[in-house]
């Protein structure tokens, strides 16, 4: 008796997850307290995205059971929500930590390249002129230009693939700011 219901109970654990297959895109999943924890929005027959609240999960297939309303998951909708919760936490953190990396990286080759008498290239690489001189207490940069100087600020700066320096600014919006300088000006440093 004690192996005819062992068996029962092993074929029932058995087929529950094979239905789980078949689940319909728009379905209803439950948690295994009976309340709705989100919809199916996809599956590709290995994988259903779950949308719970406003996020989006991948889950296998195989950790789907199939109750009397529709596909099941052994767990709560507020223990689903937490975990994605956290799980995008944790990415947007880990994005704004190699942002600020990553401009920090570019910051210490722009301070690299930035030096007086450097080339500089516009933002449509084409060539925009030589750093004429630096006044880091004005945050003013300014660069020498065929017909005169453009003034511009540290930021305005990035280097290219090639650590080439690079204005970001197109040649025609450079143009449009440089101020010609009369004939026999000298350009002043900082020191001067």
């Amino acid at each position: 008796m004690k192996i005819a219901k062992l068996a029962l109970a092993a074929v029932a654990l058995a087929a529950t997850p094979v239905v789980a297959h078949a689940q319909d895109v728009g379905a209803t999943v439950y948690g295994n307290d009976g309340q709705p924890i989100g919809t199916v929005e996809s599956n590709d027959g290995t994988t259903a995205v779950i949308k719970v609240g406003e996020f989006t999960a991948p889950l296998p297939l195989n950790i789907f059971g199939q109750g009397e309303d529709g596909p099941t998951l052994n767990a709560t909708r507020d223990a689903v929500y937490a975990q994605l919760k956290a799980a995008d936490e944790q990415a947007k953190a880990a994005a704004a930590e190699a942002q600020a990396k990553a401009a920090a990286e570019m910051a210490a080759k722009v301070d690299a390249a930035l030096v007086a008498g450097a080339a500089v290239l516009s933002a449509d690489a084409q060539p925009a002129g030589v750093v004429a001189t630096i006044d880091n207490e004005m945050d003013a940069v300014v660069v020498e230009r065929e017909g005169g100087v453009v003034t511009l600020k540290r930021e305005h700066f990035a280097v290219d693939a090639n650590g080439a320096l690079m204005a970001l600014f197109t040649v025609a919006q450079l143009e449009g700011a440089t101020v010609a300088i009369p004939e026999g000006a000298e350009i002043a440093t900082s020191a001067e």
